[in-house]
């Protein structure tokens, strides 16, 4: 399709409603607030390689400026392919040098989830704003200490959600929390895929990763939860399965959930490395809205009383980085700042305790 990502927003955001155009207007309003901001990637795995690098080909508001990697072979490529100078290339150990770099003006995390606290914490030090990809943190505890860092250090941080930058979702997110069609009175979501990979990767080493498909899928089900209701909740109960106990050892398979809201809605969730999964439904008094796929990078799709939601879809990492450099340059808080990251914490640390008790747990 020629037609640009501008138009592709501007077309959803018609077609999705009010939530959904005035975020989206805000963007395009404010694309040319300021300079274009350059961003460096720290950890050059599939994410960075597959997603982020090519969104940045396509951004208006910000660029790929620096790298950093620990593998000297993958700086040497990704140098040649993307024209990154040698000055704006940084190790794991000089990381710390890059406060001196007046091209890198936001960092991006994209390392294993150990790593993320020590990297979102280094680099607000070094006086660079920060994505950080999800989930967040190892654990809430220490989402609140990037939090805290990042406030010292008078440094903005935002999580990679890039759903809430996506309109079928954004739909979702009017729908509920405008109650379009009543009260929500039910909602039910999973996310997760048969996974076929290394079996030596960091998603299946517990120190790095924190956990399983609840870590790397079962958020999406969370924040969908969460955003199509436009509440928090108080109390998690979980169940789990493990059909290969000898690959996922150390981490968690498929876990089932049921959330408790404040609003009494029934929400149940699910995540999985051995199912493919990627729907969110939802059931009002007065009509459903769902979609499926929920979750992936393109071909999203929703139906809204069992019709199409004719949205087209839009290159969901670029609209994100867009945003929180024109965030940057307004120097107001993203739509998805670290608290938000902290939220799915606090509520993945719950499932955790529950699979261990058996019982409800509180959240918070």
């Amino acid at each position: 399709m020629k037609t640009t990502r501008r138009d592709f927003i501007l077309q959803s955001a018609l077609a999705a409603g009010a939530l959904t155009l005035a975020p989206a207007l805000n963007v395009l309003a404010a694309s040319n607030a300021g300079k274009k901001l350059g961003i460096a990637l720290v950890g050059l795995g599939g994410y960075a390689g597959g997603q982020l690098a090519p969104a940045l080909q396509q951004t208006k508001n910000c660029y790929l400026a620096g790298l950093v990697t620990g593998t000297p072979e993958k700086a040497k490529t990704w140098s040649a392919k993307y024209n990154i100078p040698q000055k704006n290339i940084y190790n794991y150990k000089n990381f710390d040098s890059i406060a001196s770099n007046k091209d890198i003006d936001i960092v991006y995390v994209v390392l294993p989830v150990s790593m993320h606290k020590e990297f979102t914490i280094r680099a607000a030090a070094a006086g660079k704003h920060v994505i950080c990809e999800k989930p967040m943190a190892l654990n809430a505890a220490e989402c609140r200490e990037m939090i805290a860092a990042c406030k010292k250090h008078n440094r903005l941080l935002s999580i990679g959600y890039r759903l809430h930058f996506e309109p079928h979702n954004m739909e979702m997110m009017r729908l509920g929390q405008k109650q379009i069609f009543g009260k929500v009175t039910a909602l039910d979501t999973g996310n997760g895929f048969k996974y076929g990979g290394d079996p030596n990767a960091w998603r299946l080493k517990k120190a790095l990763s924190g956990g399983g498909a609840l870590m790397d899928m079962g958020i999406y089900s969370i924040q969908g939860s969460r955003y199509t209701l436009g509440q928090e909740p108080i109390a998690v109960k979980a169940t789990q399965e493990k059909t290969n106990p000898v690959l996922f050892k150390e981490v968690d398979e498929t876990i089932f959930w049921e959330l408790k809201f404040p609003g009494g809605a029934k929400v149940t969730g699910k995540s999985s490395y051995n199912n493919n999964w990627s729907y969110l439904k939802a059931t009002a008094t007065k009509g459903n809205f769902e979609l499926g796929p929920a979750f992936g990078y393109d071909g999203l799709d929703g139906k809204i009383n069992g019709k199409p939601m004719q949205i087209p879809n839009i290159n969901q990492q670029a609209a994100q980085m867009d945003d929180f450099a024109t965030c940057v340059n307004l120097k107001k808080q993203s739509r998805v700042p670290g608290e938000e990251g902290l939220k799915d914490m606090k509520i993945i640390d719950a499932i955790y305790r529950s699979l261990n008790t058996g019982k409800w747990e509180q959240i918070g």
